[in-house]
């Protein structure tokens, strides 16, 4: 039984090809990175990896341990010794000297406390049409500090502090001919790489623990589905048959510590009349296996303070704590910095 989505793409591969061809295929990899000095209690370096927007490798200065979090990466790193050590190097000498040297140097510009000098590179590459692009970002203390144009091979500053270290870096052109071979061809090898040996690895298929959940009764209610393999699925909430979107606010796929998926998938229903709640129901969707359906029903629904809903799925909802004190918190001011520019530039 086909699913929803994959009938969905081949209608809209149908219907694009009548003028066009079928929509491409984009696959991602990027790396993000912190560096920090005068912040207690987290790594002074701390890199995620992240391919296809999942993540797959973490490392950072204190455990001095590499990390892969996907069973493929596992693999590949077992018997790819030439990957593994481009990683370790990576994870425990150049990036960590070059935050160190470069933290420091900001220092001497900035009278601040805390510094936290953080990172985005990586590539997209069209599995369609081969094209690939490059993006080199930097943020500074919670903002867009500098981006690398790789048309020009130079720096540009995002803010007028950060002017003299582009003439710095702009002045470093054995640096900058290393970051043009990293983006435009390692990256994409490395990527191109990656996406074959998932399609050949052997996923297992595995399936969730869908439930219900509400904080009160005024709550909206919650479908959240745990412990799913791979992390290609699908959920939503649908009445009388048909998938709806108003009220409904579609939730992330985030990784759970076992290497296994979660999402969940909110449906407001403070303006639903109790007659009509037997039409609605929430539908999780993982290829090649049947649908799960949950009928919202009141008597199913577990309604808990945050603290209980916390302690109970502490087991499935955590990821590595420092990676997500950084990636979601540390990074999160430069993010949005990143993507305020990166809108505008498009613009």
């Amino acid at each position: 039984m086909k699913t929803r989505s994959s009938c969905h793409r081949m209608f809209a591969c149908f219907i694009y090809f009548l003028t066009h061809t079928c929509p491409t295929v984009k696959h991602s990899l990027k790396y993000f990175v912190t560096g920090s000095s005068g912040v207690p209690n987290i790594p002074e370096f701390v890199g995620v990896l992240m391919v296809d927007g999942i993540q797959t490798g973490y490392c950072d200065s204190s455990s001095k341990t590499l990390q892969p979090q996907q069973d493929w990466a596992k693999k590949l790193l077992e018997n790819n010794t030439q990957q593994r050590d481009w990683y370790n190097k990576k994870c425990f000498e150049d990036q960590p000297k070059l935050f160190k040297d470069t933290i420091f140097s900001l220092k001497q510009q900035f009278n601040q406390t805390v510094h936290i000098l953080q990172m985005i590179e990586g590539c997209e590459w069209d599995e369609n049409t081969g094209e690939v692009t490059g993006v080199l970002l930097y943020g500074y203390n919670g903002e867009a500090f500098m981006d690398f144009d790789l048309k020009t091979l130079t720096w540009i500053a995002l803010k007028p502090e950060a002017v003299i270290t582009k003439q710095k870096w702009d002045t470093d052109r054995l640096r900058i001919k290393h970051k043009e071979n990293d983006l435009t061809n390692i990256c994409p090898a490395y990527l191109k790489m990656y996406v074959d040996h998932k399609k050949g690895f052997s996923q297992k298929k595995v399936l969730p623990s869908v439930s219900l959940l509400q904080k009160s009764s005024s709550s909206p209610v919650s479908c959240h589905a745990t412990g799913f393999y791979p992390g290609r699925a699908e959920m939503f909430w649908r009445k009388d048959g048909e998938e709806i979107h108003e009220g409904v606010d579609p939730g992330k796929i985030l990784t759970n510590n076992d290497d296994t998926f979660q999402m969940s998938v909110d449906l407001i229903v403070s303006s639903i009349t109790p007659e009509d709640w037997r039409k609605y129901e929430c539908v999780f969707q993982l290829s090649g296996v049947e649908d799960i359906v949950m009928k919202l029903n009141e008597a199913v629904i577990r309604t808990n303070t945050e603290e209980n809903i916390r302690k109970e799925n502490a087991s499935s909802m955590m990821i590595p704590i420092i990676a997500a004190v950084v990636v979601l918190v540390l990074i999160l001011g430069a993010a949005v910095g990143f993507a305020d520019y990166k809108k505008k530039k498009s613009e």
